[in-house]
């Protein structure tokens, strides 16, 4: 358990020390996400971004594994 946690601490550490250049990536703004923007009401779905993030989540941790 306190290496998991490590883990994503250390996870989380990373993704903020990059945020500034991750907050340039695409991810949201990609074909496939759907936006419905009506006066009033606002939806955002991710779906490609979604998909791409699970994709690249699986990769890492089948490589982690072996």
């Amino acid at each position: 358990m306190q290496k998991i946690l490590i883990t994503i601490g250390l996870f989380i550490l990373i993704v903020g020390l990059l945020w500034p250049w991750l907050g340039k990536l695409p991810l949201g703004r990609l074909p496939g996400d759907i936006v419905i923007d009506k006066p009033g009401f606002n939806m955002f779905f991710p779906i490609t971004s979604m998909l791409l993030v699970s994709g690249v989540v699986s990769v890492i941790m089948w490589l982690l594994r072996k």
